[in-house]
């Protein structure tokens, strides 16, 4: 069992810059995959970024490749997500995630964190 808690969502202008981290609970943090994932209002929950567990595969969303850094601490059993120059169009709940692969599927989810990105 994982538990994931998100912190450091807030409201921000556009082009400015938010830290996500995303604290884990179980022994076993190092072995999953980690992901953040973002649902804007009225819309579908969407991946963002996700990170292996030895943290040298590292894949990201087109929509924030460039702009957005996922790394993780396996020793403080944390993931975090470095947001620069954020747009208005990156407002949305997000959301940590775990699992074995994330390619077809979440085992655990945070509850999230909603960044604001004023214009």
């Amino acid at each position: 069992q994982v538990q994931l808690v998100e912190s450091g969502g807030g409201l921000v202008q556009a082009g400015g810059s938010l830290r996500l981290s995303c604290a884990a609970s179980g022994r076993t943090f190092s072995s999953y995959v980690m992901g953040w994932f973002r649902q804007a209002p009225g819309k579908e929950r969407e991946f963002v970024a996700r990170i292996s567990w030895s943290g040298g595969n590292i894949y990201y969303a087109d929509s924030v490749k460039g702009r957005f850094t996922i790394s993780r601490d396996n020793a403080k059993n944390a993931v975090y997500l470095q947001m620069n120059s954020l747009k208005p169009e990156d407002t949305a709940v997000y959301y940590c995630a775990a699992d074995h692969s994330l390619l077809s599927g979440v085992s655990y989810w945070g509850k999230g964190t909603l960044v604001t990105v004023s214009s």
